[in-house]
């Protein structure tokens, strides 16, 4: 019985947490100004806990199995991910880490280094040089940065977007550090995001008709019609805007459906009458040119004002 009982509590376990990294991380040397960069990827808009969030999440309201298996399991690998940019970020901080626990530096070695290591006063106070969910300015993390909208074609799009994101900030960050360890921690999560791209990629292009995104179809005589709105020097024309794939309005016109491009409404025949009466109990009398405060005031730079007497 005590065997039976063992497994069924190993079964009931859904998350298990390895204390070995994903990726060896190996730091050369402390270094609190590049430790506060990094956070940017573990509680930054595009960092490691925003992807496992907004994947996890995706993941619980999928309805297909094999994209709900894929959401997850990339969710968790994030959170691995998390692991080991938070990981990065304490052996960097821990001189500073220790001087601000000790005090065995006299206040103003401590005020210097905290000002000299760019790290945010939250950061160094308040968190104490440990790795905070806030980004590289001392923002905290919030679950705006989730953007899921529970529709796959959209989702994965985002998804897709996000993960192009983060790799253009790992390659940022992989140019500021010369530090060969970290630059290995680095590019291997920077190429985490392509191999999790691809996924994405493959799971979009899986659904049949999946642009538009949604159900319903857009209006066609809207749908290929590209709008000329910036006019002047610099107008370009590319795949983009032009050929057989799109109509052009190089305009002016006052409004793609052909009407007057005004806005209208009907109303009752008591609603207009109160409508009536209220524009001209507020109609201003173009024949006037009353005194204003901003003539009472003017000084230079006022421009043109009514003549005061």
């Amino acid at each position: 019985m005590a065997t039976v009982v063992s497994l069924w509590r190993r079964r009931s376990t859904m998350f298990m947490h390895n204390k070995r990294l994903q990726y060896t991380v190996r730091v050369s040397e402390a270094n609190p100004r590049l430790a506060c960069m990094l956070l940017e990827q573990f509680g930054g808009a595009d960092g490691e806990l925003a992807a496992a969030m907004r994947y996890f999440t995706q993941g619980l309201g999928e309805e297909d199995a094999g994209r709900k298996d894929m959401l997850l399991d990339i969710a968790t690998e994030e959170l691995s991910h998390l692991e080991v940019i938070g990981s990065i970020v304490a052996m960097l901080n821990k001189g500073a880490k220790a001087q601000l626990s000790e005090a065995q530096a006299d206040e103003a070695e401590l005020y210097a280094m905290v000002g000299q290591s760019s790290t945010s006063a939250k950061e160094s106070l308040l968190f104490g040089g440990g790795p905070a969910l806030v980004d590289s300015a001392g923002v905290p993390w919030t679950a705006a940065y989730v953007d899921s909208r529970s529709e796959p074609t959209v989702d994965l799009r985002s998804n897709i977007a996000a993960e192009s994101r983060a790799k253009i900030v790992y390659e940022r960050l992989i140019n500021i550090t010369d530090d060969p360890g970290i630059k290995d921690a680095l590019n291997f999560l920077m190429t985490r995001e392509i191999a999790h791209q691809k996924s994405f990629e493959k799971a979009l292009y899986s659904i049949e008709n999946n642009f538009p995104p949604g159900k319903l179809p857009g209006m066609e005589e809207y749908a290929s019609l590209y709008v000329n709105a910036s006019q002047g020097e610099g107008d370009a024309e590319g795949p983009w805007n032009s050929g057989e794939q799109w109509d052009r309005d190089d305009g002016p016109t006052p409004a793609l459906d052909g009407g007057p491009g005004t806005a209208s409404v009907l109303l009752d025949d008591d609603d207009a009458d109160i409508v009536a009466l209220s524009s001209a109990r507020t109609q201003s009398d173009p024949e006037i040119d009353p005194v204003t405060g901003a003539d009472l005031g003017a000084g230079p730079g006022a421009g043109r004002t009514t003549p005061v007497d």
